[in-house]
């Protein structure tokens, strides 16, 4: 049977196989509405033992409203709502609706297809769906499942009675957004044979053809841009016109605001891509890009990336500490995103408040003042701009900043109904920072949430944050090295060393200290990376364009600045200056390597090892939880200093889309953990999937552009960036991916239990890949699935071997982990010869 068939009246059909999901359905456009509910104070369930992942927060006034109006609510079929879209069978085995939402938010979409039985009867599918579902056929109610628990799935089996013919069934899905929403739907076929899906609008045969393959393989052409054009590539070229409109959003806490660009092109019939012009428009940034395919009345959207970097070589920056700081400053009161840091940064290098400066604040404000989540993100800011500059701002401003500081909601303890995130790592220390500084600010004044006056509100944030840092001086961060989650700690550690005192002030200059030892670590030609507590592919896939790397451009002196305003701005207008002598660890000296060592998060969740020439670096987070769902923890990395976007690393997929946002995602993070070993250059890693995982593969993501050389021979890929290099292996064959998102960019591994090494090390001057490829010639990897066992051998090198239960032996002894603390254990060693 082909992929697509001639359905009834006309209809483009699928089949949908035993064991196979319904995802051919007619899309109607969102119904959101703010759900808030009776505000009321939470239970504080922060323990200070920071876990990623944690979301056992108890149910939120919102969620409250909503059970109790689903109890005695009637829902209705409608059948006379527009079509938005088609979602089409190819990426994504779910009807995936997930997304973020700032407040509480109910959400509705209604959702057709037709469904044809080879004969009729009852016919019995297994439902996942994170939300509610009500599923109509034939007009008649066939199934109602409303569990309706946050960011979890549930599954029942139904019977749906489909006619011999066909039958319409139309569905509404419901949900409650609590900020990071997952909504979906998989309808999984329990039938021993084919059903077919048709899509019932009237679209023809080869249009709905060409939208299906143009949705599964939309890539961008290159992994980064310099200007010009965005060049969108495909797997096959159009059977006909199609016309294609691209948005750039602007960065999820400015989602209100319209999008930074739009332009409409046409994919010709015959042609494999398609520009759209005017990104040059555009700050460098890793941008969310949405695309709309058009082909008459049939539309079909999707959701991509890509990156763009006008620079690819590091600009030149002033010599010393201040002056690179005063650039900073400008650069970000210039070109810094319009968030409350670019308005710090305007008034601290003297300009007079403007129109630009004024729209900032009060899009602050407005977020602050509905209680968005994240707006203690921004209330920090907001805080020090108030506290240094009230006098410079016009006074009807300053009087609304001071009504909206001593009206917000500081802590779980006072009355709400919001979905701010009070519960993580670097929210929690933000929130009490706030609280904090908007107590000195005002101690005499009242405010109204908490019924405390500001003396009260910093007293009791004082024990608080001392709480907070009694964590992470005992266990170090769980979002360690996150280029993601170090800048939003930056933002209560960067006020906290400004206007605090006495112990606080020193507890915090430690910490951040400390921290810059780690980013000194893990930086590498201008790029901050590594392994991450927490990652997401934009801060994976973004090298130089995220927010945490210009933090060591300033510290330095090589690197980008960008438009990321979170933070940088209240470190250049701090007086904090890191330790000396870090920059010995950005770059070691010729023939020489940096190890280093150390432990993080709770309990010691995260054994961290580094492995750093000039040239090259190898990150790991040992053993972590193996076998386990992980979460964003990023646990292999491999950065090269000759081009900023010259990086490699291993994970297991979590979720089906490339282009996803699950947590793990596709790149970011592990859908199963593997156990995971380093020793000086060399890494091994061990997946065990279990019997029947989602995504049967593990792969490598090694983008085209950045490496001079990528070769993949005798089951070896060989990747080179100027003098470094890196070299992966498995123990089932390597498969450089050809079509889709991948193309270009991936290399799979499949089975259920795998093993891969990864070696890493400096060429001499001159040398290509073909010497490394000499070299592995007396280099094996032997794995022993039944034990789960690999074991990697090397011509005058200790012989590694990692086991699955029982860990790491090099040359047949047990090897110890060299540093149970938190404080880095650095060495240097010398280097072996290629």
């Amino acid at each position: 049977m082909s992929a697509l068939a001639k359905g009834r009246d006309g209809m483009a059909s699928f089949p949908v196989g035993p064991g196979e999901t319904v995802t051919t359905w007619e899309v109607s456009p969102l119904e959101a509405a703010y759900y808030p509910g009776t505000a009321a104070p939470a239970a504080d369930r922060v323990n200070y033992r920071f876990i990623n992942g944690f979301v056992d927060v108890g149910d939120l006034p919102c969620r409250l409203a909503w059970w109790a109006e689903v109890k005695v609510r009637e829902v209705r079929l409608e059948t006379d709502w527009p079509v938005e879209s088609i979602n089409l069978p190819g990426f994504n085995r779910r009807l995936e609706f997930s997304g973020f939402w700032h407040r509480p938010t109910r959400l509705a979409r209604w959702c057709r297809s037709f469904l044809v039985p080879p004969e009729g009867g009852d016919y019995r599918f297994r439902l996942a769906t994170c939300g509610g579902i009500h599923i109509w056929v034939d007009g008649k109610l066939a199934a109602k499942f409303e569990p309706f628990t946050r960011n979890t799935e549930h599954t029942i089996e139904i019977a749906l009675p489909l006619k011999p013919g066909g039958s319409e069934v139309v569905m509404l899905t419901e949900d409650l957004a609590e900020r990071d929403t997952n909504w979906y739907v998989e309808l999984t076929s329990l039938s021993g044979e084919a059903l077919q899906s048709s899509v019932p609008g009237g679209a023809s045969e080869a249009d709905m053809a060409t939208l299906m393959a143009l949705a599964k393989s939309v890539r961008p052409e290159h992994e980064f841009f310099t200007g010009g054009e965005l060049v969108l590539a495909f797997d096959q070229p159009a059977t006909t016109d199609v016309t294609i409109t691209g948005r750039v959003q602007q960065s999820v806490h400015m989602r209100h605001k319209p999008p930074l660009f739009t332009a409409e092109a046409v994919l010709k019939a015959g042609t494999d891509r398609v520009a759209l012009a005017g990104i040059d428009g555009l700050p460098d940034a890793y941008h969310p890009l949405d695309l709309t395919f058009e082909i008459g009345d049939a539309r079909v959207e999707r959701h991509i990336g890509f990156a763009l970097l006008r620079q690819t070589t590091p600009p030149p920056h002033a010599p010393d500490l201040q002056s690179r700081k005063r650039e900073a400053l400008s650069f970000a009161a210039a070109h810094g995103d319009l968030r409350a840091g670019r308005a710090l940064a305007m008034l601290a290098t003297g300009a007079a408040s403007d129109q630009t400066l004024e729209a900032i604040i009060l899009d602050t404000l407005a977020m602050i003042e509905e209680r968005r989540d994240c707006s203690d993100f921004v209330m920090v800011p907001l805080l020090w701009l108030y506290g240094a500059y009230n006098d410079q701002l016009p006074t009807e401003l300053a009087k609304r900043i001071r009504r909206s500081v001593l009206e917000y909601r500081y802590w779980v303890d006072e009355p709400g109904n919001d979905v701010m995130w009070f519960w993580s790592e670097n929210h929690v220390l933000c929130f009490h920072v706030s609280q904090y500084m908007a107590g000195r600010l005002f101690p005499g004044d009242t405010f109204t949430a908490s019924g405390r006056t500001g003396r009260e509100q910093a007293a009791l944030a004082t024990e608080r944050l001392s709480k907070w840092f009694d964590s992470v001086e005992a266990h170090g961060l769980a979002e360690w090295n996150s280029a993601a989650y170090y800048p939003i700690d930056f933002i209560g550690l960067m006020a906290l060393q400004y206007w605090a005192d006495g112990e606080l002030r020193a507890r915090t200059e430690k910490l951040l200290d400390r921290l810059f030892t780690m980013i000194a670590l893990h930086t590498l030609g201008g790029v901050s990376a590594g392994t991450m507590g927490r990652a997401y592919d934009k801060e994976l896939r973004a090298g130089p364009l995220t927010e945490l790397s210009p933090f060591a451009t300033v510290v330095f002196g090589e690197g980008w600045l960008n438009n990321g305003v979170a933070a940088l701005p209240m470190f250049a207008a701090s007086d904090y200056t890191p330790p000396e002598g870090l920059s010995r660890y950005v770059s070691p000296p010729e023939g020489a390597a940096l190890t280093a060592h150390y432990v993080q998060g709770y309990d010691g969740g995260a054994k961290l090892a580094l492995y750093k020439r000039a040239s090259v670096q190898l990150s790991i987070s040992v053993d972590g939880q193996p076998g386990h769902k992980g979460h964003q923890q990023h646990v292999l990395d491999v950065l090269f200093a000759h081009h900023p976007f010259a990086r490699a690393w291993i994970n297991h997929p979590g979720e089906d889309d490339p282009w996803g946002h699950q947590r793990p995602s596709y790149w970011a993070g592990n859908g199963v953990m593997p156990r995971v070993a380093q020793y000086e250059d060399a890494a091994l890693m061990l997946y065990d999937l279990g019997e029947t995982p989602r995504v049967n593969f593990s792969h490598v993501y090694a983008p085209d552009d950045g490496f001079d050389e990528r070769i993949l021979k005798d089951n070896w890929l060989i990747l080179r960036a100027g003098r470094g290099f890196a070299a992966f292996t498995a123990s089932a064959p390597i498969k450089p991916v050809r079509e889709g998102p991948g193309a270009g960019r991936e290399y799979r591994a499949y089975g259920t239990r795998a093993a891969w090494a990864a070696l890493v090390g400096e060429l001499p001057p001159g040398a290509d890949a073909s010497a490394v490829a000499r070299t592995l010639a007396g280099t094996s990897l032997a794995f022993d699935a039944g034990a789960t066992r690999a074991t990697l051998t090397r011509t005058g090198r200790a012989a590694l071997s990692l086991d699955y239960v029982r860990g790491l032996s090099v040359d047949g002894a047990p090897f110890v982990f060299p540093n149970p603390g938190i404080e880095p254990l650095i060495c240097e060693i010398s280097a072996p010869a290629l």
